[in-house]
């Protein structure tokens, strides 16, 4: 049987907005994974489009635990015969601050969104649903920290004081506040609290810039007389930085004023609100209020305590707690599209997984790619390819010469047919090049002379001929290691075979040029003798019929006589004959 790891993702997209009051609908794309026609889903029946060109992978049915929402029936999953890592492209997104509820909170810039699997080796990445929606642009605000450098992923989102999990369409929240899971806790533990619910209207819940929906402050927790301290404490990563937003909203009908209510709110210990009265600081009883603080976490544990000051109750109604990183830098996108052109080129089976930013996570670099950040420019870029022996075949593209930063490429051991990219010897970095044991031809490119730092150069088994390039030679000298050999058209260089007269590519132009006008000089003379022998031969061919019929110039002359003696008697006068010459 196969083994999966299930995945929900909730993709959310930020966007700039008006001001006016008056906005069109949010952008919103929902992707039932493995589906081959859109469906709708109850109970909202929200739409989810089919599965579609978006990635690989292999499509499945799904059997999902009951405590799953929505009931999505299909899914796909990534075996590793797909590839270690397979990602959904989507295009056409509109540009802004992404959201990536469940993952991260991220910005993006480039319309589209990447969205990648990595396998671990403990079972099939596998994902049920997508979800991409537009929310507000200052969505989840926390300070200056917060910008296009800071992710903030997702740690726990709760729903205090039900049962029930609720998605924002579950309860017909604002669109413009996306459709974030609320997981429900009734109580925080057995007698420290008591669920408390109304069915009255909240104030102020979804408004910007996060619209939060109104039925989730209508149910909360309250301290009771025996645990006084209202807590909750959630397992985290250590040493990271938290984005903790608490919700609030005063639906105790004993609580009828401001005052009535005052608690100081701790995290692991340490103050970070005092004197909260929801009422007074809200404005009123039934009226949502919500807390951000950001904290430094060095222990394992979170700690959110709610300590009464007055009135010795506290009263909780959602909890939302993220991770905040520092948002790794992208690959240089010239060097994304020049790995992507080697990778048509060279035909990269799925194995190889080049999906996705080569270099991020770092973790997941792609297979045969050898990755180095410039802390200058703010990028990560290619340093190493390493893909000896694996069975590619194509050619090399001129493409290979935009990874600018190579030090070492090995290529040896493949089929790679074609000839050596001249281009590479704009690759000055570059120190080590093995292309030994493939099908290359050509002659080698004299641009490689031109990489001074080249320490080592494997050209053996290829089909090369010509010259090797003497300043590829002359580095011999200095402790170079290259190594031509089985390569039965190459010379030049001591254990190779003489050249012949070595001709510039002047002096070969000059004779090719020499050559061709020798033959059309030569079509020329063959045209004018051709016709000149045919005159000739025509010529022969009238004499020898003139003299080969006597009678025919006494048959011209007796005709000749016969014209002459016609109307003999008939005399003519002198106006008749013209004037006479004689005087």
């Amino acid at each position: 049987m196969l083994r999966f790891t299930l995945l929900w993702l909730l993709v959310f997209l930020f966007a700039s907005i008006s001001s006016s009051s008056a906005r069109p609908a949010p952008y919103a794309m929902r992707i039932s994974c493995g589906a081959r026609q859109n469906i709708r889903t109850p109970p909202t029946y929200t739409r989810w489009y089919k599965d579609f060109a978006y990635t690989g992978g292999i499509p499945a049915n799904a059997t999902a635990p009951s405590h799953i929402t929505p009931p999505l029936k299909t899914l796909r999953y990534f075996p590793l015969s797909e590839g270690p890592e397979n990602c959904y492209i989507i295009n056409r997104v509109p540009k802004g601050h992404y959201s990536v509820f469940a993952e991260a909170l991220v910005f993006l810039l480039d319309g589209s969104v990447s969205i990648c699997f990595h396998s671990t080796g403990r079972g099939d990445p596998t994902i049920i649903s997508i979800e991409i929606l537009q929310i507000d642009e200052k969505a989840y605000y926390f300070g200056p920290e917060w910008g296009r450098g800071v992710i903030l992923k997702t740690t726990s989102r709760l729903t205090c004081g039900t049962s029930k999990p609720k998605f924002d369409e579950d309860y017909s929240g604002d669109h413009w506040g996306g459709d974030r899971f609320w997981h429900p806790i009734r109580t925080f533990g057995k007698n420290v609290d008591a669920p408390r619910s109304t069915e009255s209207g909240i104030k102020k819940a979804s408004t910007v810039p996060n619209f939060y929906p109104e039925a989730l402050y209508q149910s909360a927790v309250v301290s009771t007389d025996s645990k006084p301290d209202l807590a909750y404490t959630m397992d985290v990563d250590p040493n990271k930085n938290y984005s903790i937003w608490l919700h609030f909203a005063e639906i105790d009908a004993t609580i009828t004023s401001a005052g009535k209510r005052v608690f100081d709110v701790l995290i692991n210990g340490g103050t970070v609100f005092e004197n909260v009265d929801v009422v007074g600081m809200s404005g009123d009883r039934y009226t949502a209020l919500v807390l951000n603080t950001t904290v430094a976490l060095s222990g394992r544990t979170l700690t959110i305590t709610l300590h009464p000051k007055k009135g010795n109750h506290a009263i909780l109604t959602a909890i939302e707690v993220f991770q905040v990183i520092v948002a790794e830098s992208k690959t240089s996108p010239e060097e994304v599209r020049a790995l992507q052109a080697l990778k048509k080129s060279l035909g990269l089976p799925n194995r190889f997984g080049w999906n996705g930013d080569p270099c991020v996570p770092k973790e997941h670099p792609w297979s045969g790619a050898d990755c180095h950040f410039d802390k200058s420019g703010g990028k990560w870029f290619i340093d190493g390819l390493g893909l000896g022996n694996q069975g590619l075949r194509g050619s090399l593209p001129n493409e290979i010469s935009k990874l600018h930063h190579l030090q070492s490429i090995n290529l040896s051991g493949n089929s790679i047919h074609g000839v050596i990219p001249s281009s590479l010897g704009t690759v000055t970095s570059l120190e080590t090049l093995d292309l030994s044991y493939n099908f290359l031809n050509g002659s080698i490119p004299e641009s490689l002379g031109k990489l001074t730092a080249l320490r080592r150069l494997n050209l053996n088994g290829n089909s090369l001929s010509g010259r090797v390039p003497s300043a590829l030679g002359g580095r011999l000298l200095n402790g170079a290691s290259f190594n031509f050999t089985d390569n039965h058209g190459l010379c030049g260089i001591p254990g190779l075979p003489k050249c012949g007269p070595h001709l510039s590519a002047g002096a070969k132009v000059g004779i090719a040029f020499a050559v061709f006008l020798s033959l059309v000089l030569l079509v020329i003379c063959s045209i004018c003798w051709w016709k000149r022998r045919q005159n000739i031969l025509r010529a022969q061919q009238i004499a020898a019929a003139s003299r080969s019929a006597p009678y025919a110039k006494a048959r011209t002359q007796s005709s000749h006589d016969i014209q002459m003696s016609r109307n003999p008697s008939r005399g003519r006068t002198a106006s008749e004959n013209g004037p006479s010459l004689l005087s």
